[in-house]
């Protein structure tokens, strides 16, 4: 961790240098052009009144020359000033996120929140101080989805989350390549779109734009028609009606489906900076070598029958759509008019969609993709004391992890190791008000998201299989569906018990169930709940206050006790965090009340 953030800090103050230096250099060209520009104004002046025309008119391409150069290159240095701020700002933030500053970042995937879901609320995997806030990186719309995707669910077998882990692992090495990656799709100030809607376009033909006879017809009357207009309006050569009957039935032809043809054109002019940031990324992509398979894998699967380079396909798509990007200039209708402009790109559109837009959909997940992949590579790079975890399939259900912490927890982690395995199935754990039952189950559900994703994991060893993760521990009302709380846990229950007997395997995490109803009832409920479950090919952790719970450790061999305890020093209640195998036997409901000013006779 130390070295990551030292690796931070020295790239963040060498930005900082080089943003200096490119603003230095900035303002002397700037001041250059206006002095350039200052003595064109001079040589005029001066040719104006020595008559020197000749020596000034030299003197006066030389200054254009030079303005143009100053020009171009002001230009460039522009844009390094903008990558160089960019990665100053990345490096920024990747030092806020290792001192903890993480909450306060921007995107914490709110609009990924679903309470419905398994277990992304239960366990803070989007939201505020969601694990989806500390460790995004993504920019495009894509790359956030397929960020969700691998968090919200398995995806892939044990053979395809370990290819993820090599990809990630590769990732977490290239600090540079995946600041500059992050950088590009932060270049444009505006938000990436949804690209469904550009897709959809890739996937539709017009055949009208693809018959030979129609290319022909709209190639060959443009240089008609300009031709007419050259011998009649500029030569004088031929009447005039000739041409103007050329330009009438020109313009008749762009005035036909002009709105539907506005309304497509449109579509590429709400996506036109999104192809330049994807054109971007995809270079960066495919200029890189990488070792991992997945990363190989999905370079080959982005080019086209010719197996051109995904960028290049994406840039030529792009210089269509700039070509097209001004026609609500005053002076595009007389352009139009002439060349049958919108035709012409419609043509090249076709075109370009017969060999390259069924791969839009290729190219925008598979940057989504790499996005994920190097979001959770922060994770690795900023943390090498993280565990690689060894996923596997078969057999029984089993999860075995030592030295497991929250990953998000970053002063004062505490480890703890966690086995459930085919012959203890269910961990039943007691203790007191706030001694950290609860902040255990969501460390370990937490860590599973992260090693079916394919990222390290907070813990000096982790071993699992492949899982259904099911919670059930914040239980909300549904007033828009008219459901108490304690209803709503009922149908979470009975989809983990649905799914449990079905012969799916689920790791469930409990945390007091039935705390909506009566001790009696709770106990009861609780007890089949458990014995039920510990039946199954499932394992998990439960938590309880229940200490009459515990009693179930000695008629089913398939449930151990564990506990976490309190001890007084000063009057004071301290917490270790720390799990012990057995039931819990202290309370100390009481003495926080006292803590918190009320009075307890």
């Amino acid at each position: 961790m130390k070295a990551a953030k030292q690796m931070y800090e020295r790239r963040k103050e060498n930005y900082g240098k080089l943003l200096q230096k490119q603003k230095k250099v900035e303002k002397g060209i700037s001041n250059l052009r206006l002095g350039v520009f200052t003595a064109g104004i001079c040589d005029a002046v001066f040719a104006y009144l020595t008559h020197s025309y000749i020596v000034s008119a030299a003197i006066f391409v030389a200054l254009i020359v030079i303005f143009l150069y100053l020009v171009i290159n002001h230009e460039r240095l522009i844009v390094r000033i903008k990558y160089s701020s960019l990665l100053l700002d990345i490096n920024n933030s990747s030092l806020k996120r290792m001192n903890g500053e993480w909450n306060k970042f921007a995107d914490a995937g709110e609009d990924f929140v679903n309470d419905s879901h398994n277990y992304s609320s239960d366990l803070d995997i989007f939201g505020k101080n969601s694990l989806f806030q500390w460790i995004n990186t993504a920019k495009t719309f894509t790359g956030r989805e397929k960020l969700r995707d691998l968090l919200s669910e398995v995806i892939g077998d044990s053979n395809a989350i370990k290819i993820r882990q090599e990809a990630i692992n590769e990732l977490a090495a290239m600090i540079g390549w995946r600041q500059r990656f992050l950088a590009e799709g932060m270049a444009t100030t505006e938000k990436i779109h949804n690209p469904e809607e550009l897709i959809k376009w890739g996937k539709e033909s017009n055949e009208f734009f693809r018959k030979p006879w129609v290319i022909a017809f709209i190639r060959i009357c443009p240089i008609v028609t300009i031709l007419l207009v050259t011998a009649g309006y500029i030569m004088n050569k031929i009447p005039d009606y000739l041409p103007a009957t050329a330009l009438l039935i020109q313009f008749g032809l762009i005035s036909y489906k002009v709105r539907e043809r506005y309304r497509m054109f449109g579509i590429f002019e709400k996506y036109n900076v999104d192809l330049r940031v994807y054109y971007k990324m995809l270079r960066l992509l495919e200029k890189r070598k990488f070792n991992s398979t997945l990363i190989n894998n999905i370079k080959d699967n982005i080019r086209n029958n010719t197996k051109q380079e995904a960028f290049k396909q994406v840039d030529k798509l792009s210089s269509i759509v700039d070509s097209i990007s001004n026609r609500r200039n005053l002076f595009y209708i007389i352009f139009n008019t002439l060349t049958l402009w919108d035709f012409q790109s419609m043509i090249a559109l076709e075109r370009w969609k017969r060999e390259s837009g069924h791969f839009l959909k290729d190219w925008f997940d598979n940057v989504g993709r790499i996005e994920a992949m190097a979001s959770l590579a922060v994770i690795g790079f900023e943390n090498p004391d993280f565990v690689i975890p060894k996923i596997y399939e078969g057999g029984d259900s089993a999860f075995e992890t030592m030295g497991l912490g929250h990953p998000l927890i970053i002063e004062n982690r505490i480890h703890n190791d966690v086995a459930v395995d085919g012959n203890v199935k269910v961990l039943l754990i007691t203790g007191s008000n706030m001694s950290g039952k609860s902040t255990l189950l969501r460390t370990t559900g937490i860590n599973l998201v992260l090693a079916y994703a394919g990222a390290p994991v907070c813990a000096t060893s982790f071993r699992t299989s492949i899982m259904s993760i099911c919670t059930c521990m914040r239980i909300k009302d549904n007033l828009e569906e008219n459901i108490s709380s304690f209803y709503a846990e009922l149908l979470k229950i009975k989809k983990i018990v649905s799914e449990s007997q079905s012969g799916t395997r689920v790791f469930f995490l409990l945390d007091e169930i039935f705390r909506g109803t009566n001790s009696e009832d709770r106990h009861a409920g609780a007890k089949v709940l458990i014995n039920k479950l510990s039946m199954t090919n499932s394992i998990g952790l439960v938590s309880t206050h229940d200490l009459e719970l515990c009693d179930l450790e000695q008629k089913n061999d398939k449930i151990v006790n564990y506990h976490f305890q309190e001890y007084y020093e000063d009057g004071k209640i301290h917490f270790d965090y720390k799990l012990r195998q057995g039931p819990s036997t202290t309370r100390n409901a009481l003495h926080l009340m006292r803590l918190a000013g009320i009075d307890v006779i």
